[in-house]
């Protein structure tokens, strides 16, 4: 959420962000993952002074990877904070295709057994590793669910346990979720997975790339956010109602409880289908978004580079540009 960030940055607070269902709930305030990312240093350079140097040099234009549907009226704010046009680019999707997986073809004929639409898709990404809490809350979670679920745990380098699974769960559990559930470690084939039509829901750490290929495909999003701005994006996916946060409690811990019942409620609650639709909605547009994005982004490029031909050639004959 850019404008937020210049919001807490030109305010030096997080309070009076106009738009109240953005917010950092205790929990995130408490534990500071988005002020220590503003109050890291750099070298001589903290965070906060670069990003705000990152908004003041750039030229009139600022281009953000996002949306008019998902983010509309927060990048209008922002344009207003930095007093410049902020330019849309879209979602911005890598073409190449995935690596495929040593067992890709078993996990797919797996998901394939399942109903459409009844199983969820987990995982946090590539640069949060679980603590054993949070996954055993997770854990225990997906089986009070009782949802078919399809788990991808990574772990970080040097974690020396083995076999890392059996250690990484609670003893008989992979036994315990045979036939609903299947854990893997380390990576799948995330876009592959998301556009199954088993796939009912993705329970994600909301970071944006996840979120981005979530809405491409039409997946509803089970918020877990861990840290930096996936809080924010999970306000914004909550909001929208493609999705639903799962909330911590007052010690901001997750449990299983909650992380249960906020999965029924997307993949088969009474609220499954205004949520399910939402989504479908979103791919739909992002389906229709063509090369419009790109043109504007090329024409304004070539505006800039236009005007400093211009100055160059006039500084070189040394002439005033607006004679």
């Amino acid at each position: 959420m850019s404008s937020f960030v210049f919001h807490a940055l030109k305010n030096t607070d997080v309070e009076g962000f106009p738009f109240p269902e953005i917010y950092l709930n205790n929990y995130f305030k408490s534990t500071g993952t988005f002020v220590k990312l503003l109050e890291n240093s750099a070298g001589e350079c903290k965070e906060k002074v670069r990003i705000l140097q990152c908004f003041q040099q750039s030229s009139n234009i600022i281009l953000v990877k996002t949306f008019r549907e998902l983010e509309g009226k927060y990048m209008d704010y922002l344009s207003i904070l930095v007093n410049k046009r902020i330019i849309l680019t879209g979602p911005l999707f890598q073409g190449t295709v995935e690596e495929h997986h040593e067992n890709e073809k078993e996990l797919i004929e797996w998901l394939t057994m399942k109903r459409k639409g009844s199983t969820v898709f987990v995982s946090f990404g590539s640069e949060y590793f679980l603590s054993k809490k949070e996954r055993e809350a997770i854990a225990e979670g997906l089986d009070l669910s009782e949802v078919n679920f399809f788990w991808v745990i990574r772990f970080p380098v040097g974690y020396e346990e083995k076999p890392k699974l059996e250690k990484a769960l609670s003893e008989g559990y992979l036994e315990k979720i045979s036939g609903r559930g299947v854990v893997v470690e380390g990576w799948a084939p995330q876009a592959r997975i998301l556009q199954h039509p088993s796939i009912g829901g993705f329970v994600s750490h909301c970071g944006r790339s996840s979120i981005m290929e979530s809405l491409k495909f039409g997946v509803p999003i089970i918020a877990m956010p861990m840290q930096i701005d996936q809080p924010l994006n999970a306000r914004v996916v909550d909001d929208l109602g493609v999705g639903v946060e799962v909330k911590r409690n007052k010690d901001g811990n997750l449990e299983r409880e909650e992380i249960g019942k906020v999965i029924k409620q997307v993949v088969g609650g009474k609220e499954c289908e205004n949520i399910r639709r939402k989504a479908k909605y979103m791919s739909k547009h992002i389906e229709m978004m063509g090369d419009e994005e790109v043109d504007e982004i090329v024409e304004e490029f070539n505006q800039i580079l236009y005007k400093a031909s211009r100055i160059t050639k006039s500084k070189q004959q040394n002439i005033n540009v607006d004679s």
